[in-house]
Order: C-alpha cells, then structure tokens, then sequence
C-alpha cells in the first residue's frame, strides 16, 4: 500500500515500543486511558535525539498544539510533523510522551470532542481560529480522557498559551469553556449524543465522519462497524519480525527480554513478536545487527501467503520501504530474485538500507511506474507477483488518526481506479502457474473483494488459490476472519488482532 508507506516502518503511527494503558478515562462516554501507552511510545525518541537548538523551548503542550494546527491547516502527516518536531527539540523523554499523546489523541477523538466542546462555546467552532479550535480540542482531551492529568494542569496551560498568542478575551473565554466542561463531565456520556441514525451516533461517538461509518455499517453490518471503529481508536502495540536468515523468533524474544521488552510470540505471523511494553527497538542493538525488523503483524502474513520458495524469481511492485519485500528474501533463504519496484529514487534507497542492515543479497531495488513494468520485465517471466496497491489506508487508521478526516468517497473511488489499472497492468508478468498476491491496508470493500472479483472476470486465466499456509488459515479462523467457504481471499479487520486492517488475495494463473 504506497501511500501509507510514507510512514517509518520503524514507528508506524506511533513509536511502536510500548503497550496499552491500564488507565480509566474521566469520562464515561470516552475510549478508556491511552496516556501512558503512548507517552512510553513516544519517550524512546526523545532521549536518544535531543536537539542543539538555541530557540526558547517550548511545552510539551505548545508543540502539540503547533503540530495540530500544522496537520488540520497544512494538510501535514501527523506522523512526519510529530517526529520532526520531537527531533528539534529540547523535550524530555517524558514531555515528549505527553507531546505524542496530545497529538495523536486530539486528532483522534477530534469530532467527538467537537461535540461535547460545542455545548460550551456560545459562538460556535466556525468562528474560532485555527489555533484557538485546536487548544480547546487538545485540552478537553485531557479533561475527557486522560485521568493522570490534573484538571489544572490541563486549564492553566491552556489560559497560559492563550494569554501568549492571543488576547485576554481568549483566554478568558478559554478558561470558561473548559471550567464548565469539567463541571459537567458527569453529563457527557453516550446516552447523551442525540444523532439521527445509528450510524450517526457510531460516528460521533466513536470519533468518525458519517459517510464512512454508514460505508462500514452498509459492508458489516452495525456490530462489526462499532467494532472497526473502536479499533481504530485503540493505541496500537508494538512487534517485529524476526530474520529467518540470521537467527529464530525463540532467539529474538530471549534476546529482547534481555533488554526488558515484554515480548512474546505473535498468535497470528509465524515470524512476528508482540512487544507490549517496552523502549524504541529502533536504538537497539537486534536491530542494527539485522536480527528484526519492526512491521505490524498483518503485514507479515503477506510474504507468507506469496510462499516463495529459494530461486524464484519474484517482482514486489510498489514495495517500498521494503517491509514485505526483505520478508520475501528472508523466506526464500536469501536465494533467487527479489525484484524490488518503487516509483521514486529515493525510496528506492530505503529498500537498499533495509536490505543491507538485514544481510540480504538477493533482493534488487528498482525505480519505475509500477503501471510500466511489462516494459522492463518479460511476460510471464515471474514466479510469483506482489502487488501491495495503493490504498485509502482505513486499516491503519489507529496510526494515522487524519486519515479519516482528509480521505473522502472520491478518493476512495479514484484509488479504486488506480488499483484496477495496476493490477491489469502487472498480472502478465505472471508466468502460467505462478501466482499474483494483491494485498491493501485498508478494509474497503471496492478497493478489495470487488476489485479481485472484476479482475478474474476480466481474466478466465486467473483463478482464486486456497492454497494458503495452515498456520496462516488458522490464525485466519481464529479470529473470525475467515470460514468454511474461504475461497483465497481474507480480509483482516483491527478488532482480530489488534493488528492493522488487511486484505491479502491469492490467485493463481492457470498452467
């Protein structure tokens, strides 16, 4: 999925060392505490990249709020901005937890915030400015859900940023909204959203535009959506895949229990570990000596159902950063041909990084529109075929919270539109036998089963392949994710695992 490659492999939506928290919210209409989970996240960058910077350091609030505006203003990635803005600063491992979890959290929970702040701002939100709108969301989250910050912490910053960048008719009106909010608290439960569906109230409560929830509840029905959407609002844990090449998972979980990790094996990749709490994996020594390598665990399964074996010649066509890619070469023993497609030179050099720290030889990274490879590769000339598509990214949003407020139904019918293109465009290279595995990180009905449905259509040589893994099929049915009438496409949602949302499909071309 290219477009949500722009996130670090390494953090996903947020630093993936860490779990979740305990904590209870304030509020009983609200998700429970995310706080120290993605405080913890969030430390292993600080410490370890403190900036030389002479500017006057800024709170830990102040650099969120910078942030928000950015992301709502700029269309910035939440994810970029944070990790940049944590770089070049003077923070604490400590602030910049808090840092991360303003941001993330905010942008998370923003139209549920909207509508209990709504109750108190008698001028409504459209009257406000950019930076005041964005303060009082970031400061009810903390009254609404974060129970380890004081109420007057969270009010006093607030009044101190809005005397600094504003006038005292700001945070005036800034300390009134959130004093009456907190006297009010008890009030702002569930119970007490008025919506005219229910997938409205889904989507107020939950913290969703209406057009998607209404999409989710149409595909799932009502209990699943809930479910989708709940998911999405969880912090998500941390896990690596092991390098078959250089050593086993035992290997790597005793290794990192070493290092204090709470790792374990994953139930649902066979080289996946969970790490629920824990520091960046980044800075570890594992790492950089090319022993993990830090990926979601839905992701993995991927690699796994290509199956390749040593010596096939297989073509990954839109894979940077390189994830799926070095998992490829790491199950065919570091023998045969990894031929490794992005769009832009300089992502191309991420997968040659990725590579090189892993030890892996047979993997070749090229630049081309993947719409143009049957130009650069003969017909039939490839065992097997990763097509990891572009994508609207639903599955990820627990780690790019923005995606659910920047993605429309447009886009989500243009990207359909790529897809089909590229999909038509690569499954020639598939030699009779060989397989095409097309994969999303999204759970888009129209980006996924549909598209698969049209193309074997459109092509009687293709057909859909059960030939899966058992350790995959199992962990699959586990999770609900599939049943007895599997026909060779799955689709994993965020409640399964905890894990990111996929779509993988299997298809085989006919010998």
């Amino acid at each position: 999925m290219s477009e949500q490659k722009q996130v670090n492999p390494a953090q996903g939506r947020r630093p993936q060392a860490g779990g979740k928290s305990g904590s209870k919210s304030r509020t009983a209409g609200a998700a429970k505490g995310q706080a120290s989970s993605r405080s913890n996240q969030a430390a292993g960058q600080a410490g370890a990249r403190k900036s030389s910077s002479t500017r006057v350091p800024r709170t830990p609030r102040e650099l969120a709020l910078d942030i928000l505006v950015s992301v709502a203003g700029a269309g910035a990635y939440s994810n970029l901005k944070l990790n940049q803005s944590l770089q070049d600063a003077n923070l604490s491992r400590a602030d910049a937890g808090l840092a991360t979890e303003l941001v993330y959290g905010t942008i998370q929970h923003q139209r549920t915030l909207d509508y209990w702040l709504a109750r108190f701002v008698a001028k409504g939100f459209n009257k406000l400015q950019p930076w005041v709108h964005q303060l009082l969301r970031m400061s009810a989250y903390q009254l609404l859900y974060l129970d380890r910050i004081p109420v007057h912490a969270a009010v006093n910053e607030a009044v101190a940023i809005a005397k600094k960048r504003g006038h005292q008719g700001i945070s005036g009106m800034v300390n009134g909204v959130l004093r009456s909010m907190d006297r009010s608290r008890a009030e702002l439960v569930p119970s007490a959203i008025k919506a005219g569906s229910p997938a409205e109230k889904l989507a107020i409560l939950h913290s969703y535009p209406d057009w998607l929830v209404k999409r989710w509840v149409l595909a799932y029905g009502e209990q699943t959506a809930e479910a989708i959407c709940a998911a999405g609002n969880d912090s998500p844990h941390g896990s690596v895949r092991v390098n078959s090449v250089r050593g086993t998972r035992a290997e790597a979980i005793e290794q990192l229990a070493e290092l204090g990790l709470d790792a374990e094996a994953s139930p649902l990749a066979s080289a996946g570990i969970t790490i629920r709490r824990g520091g960046n994996l980044v800075e570890t020594a594992g790492f950089r000596e090319g022993l993990w390598t830090m990926q979601d665990e839905s992701s993995m399964l991927v690699a796994e159902v290509v199956a390749p074996a040593a010596g096939m010649q297989v073509l990954d066509c839109c894979a940077a950063p390189g994830g799926k890619t070095t998992h490829l070469a790491e199950l065919m023993g570091n023998k045969g041909k990894v031929w490794a497609n992005d769009l832009h030179p300089h992502k191309r050099q991420l997968i040659i990084d990725q590579s090189s720290r892993l030890g892996l030889t047979n993997v070749e990274a090229i630049t081309s529109d993947a719409a143009q490879l049957s130009e650069r590769f003969a017909s039939g000339s490839m065992d097997a075929v990763l097509l990891d598509a572009p994508c609207s990214g639903f599955g990820v949003i627990r780690r790019k919270p923005e995606i659910k407020w920047t993605k429309t139904a447009a886009d989500v019918a243009a990207i359909a539109d790529i897809q089909r293109e590229l999909l038509e465009a690569v499954s020639g290279l598939v030699k009779p036998g060989g397989v095409l595995v097309y994969s999303t990180c999204t759970i888009e009905r129209s980006e996924n089963e549909e598209q698969v449905e049209r193309f074997l259509q459109a092509h009687p040589e293709f057909e859909l392949d059960r030939n899966w893994p058992e350790s995959v099929l199992h962990a699959l049915q586990e999770a609900g994710a599939i049943d007895e009438a599997f026909k060779g496409y799955a689709q994993l949602l965020p409640q399964h695992y905890g894990s990111d949302g996929f779509f993988i499909a299997r298809i085989l071309r006919r010998a």
